[in-house]
C-alpha cells in the first residue's frame, strides 16, 4: 500500500517528533497520528514496527468533550516484550479542534535493568559491620562523620563554606577531640581547602 502524501499542515509537528526522537535516541519513538484521517502520519525512530498509513483508531479524540492536552504517562508492552512508557499530546488547530495526537514512546527496559544492577551492587545486605580491629582508631572517618553532620545541620556544603564557617568548624572539631590523631591537622586542612598554617592559627587561638 502506498503511503499517503504528507500534509503540510502537520510539518511542524513532524519536526518536533524528529527533535524528541533525536534527543532521546535510541530509546524513544515518536508517532504522529492525524485525527482527520485516523491514520499514522509520521514515525520518528520506529521502535513499534508500525507503518505510516496504519489505522490510528483514535475516533474518541474527535469528541468535543475531549479536554486533555497531555494523556499519561502510561505503560504498555512493545512487540519485543520491552516495557514502554508513553505520553500522548492532543494537538489542536487554530479553532481549538483536535487535529493530531503526538505519542512519545520511551523504552524504559534499559533503565530498569540499570536500576536493578545498581540496586544489586549497592545492596546493604552484602555489607558487614566495620571490624573493630581495623577501624577502632579510624580518626579520618570520625572527622568525616562529624564534619558532614555539622554541615547538614546548617544546610551547608563544602563549596559553600566561608572563612568564618571553616574557623568555626575547626574549633568544633577540636572540641570533639578530632586533632588527637596523627596528621589530623593536615587532613582537615586538605578537606576544608585551607592552609595548614591557618588551621594551626585557629587552634592556637584556643590555647591563647
Amino acid at each position: 500500500m502506498n503511503a499517503p502524501q504528507p500534509d503540510p499542515a502537520l510539518e511542524n509537528f513532524r519536526t518536533i517528533a524528529d527533535a524528541i526522537a533525536t534527543l532521546f535516541y535510541p530509546h524513544a519513538e515518536v508517532v504522529l497520528h492525524d485525527l482527520r484521517t485516523q491514520k499514522v502520519d509520521y514515525i520518528a525512530n520506529n521502535l513499534s514496527k508500525r507503518e505510516i498509513g496504519d489505522d490510528s483508531s483514535l475516533e474518541d479524540m474527535l469528541s468535543e468533550d475531549v479536554s486533555e492536552r497531555n494523556i499519561g504517562p502510561y505503560e504498555k508492552l512493545n512487540w519485543d516484550g520491552q516495557k514502554i512508557r508513553s505520553l500522548s499530546s492532543v494537538l489542536r488547530d487554530a479553532e481549538a479542534r483536535p487535529l493530531a495526537v503526538l505519542c512519545i514512546n520511551l523504552n524504559i527496559s534499559l533503565f530498569e535493568n540499570a536500576k536493578a544492577a545498581l540496586d544489586l551492587f549497592l545492596s546493604p545486605g552484602k555489607l558487614i559491620p566495620q571490624p573493630d580491629s581495623l577501624f577502632r582508631d579510624d580518626w579520618q572517618e570520625r572527622i568525616n562523620t562529624f564534619l558532614h553532620a555539622w554541615m547538614r545541620e546548617r544546610q551547608l556544603s563544602l563549596n559553600l563554606l566561608t572563612r568564618d564557617h571553616k574557623r568555626e568548624l575547626v574549633l568544633a572539631l577540636h572540641a570533639e577531640g578530632a586533632f588527637k590523631g596523627k596528621s589530623a591537622s593536615n587532613y582537615v586542612a586538605n578537606v576544608l581547602n585551607m592552609g595548614r598554617a591557618t588551621v594551626y592559627k585557629h587552634l592556637k587561638e584556643l590555647k591563647g
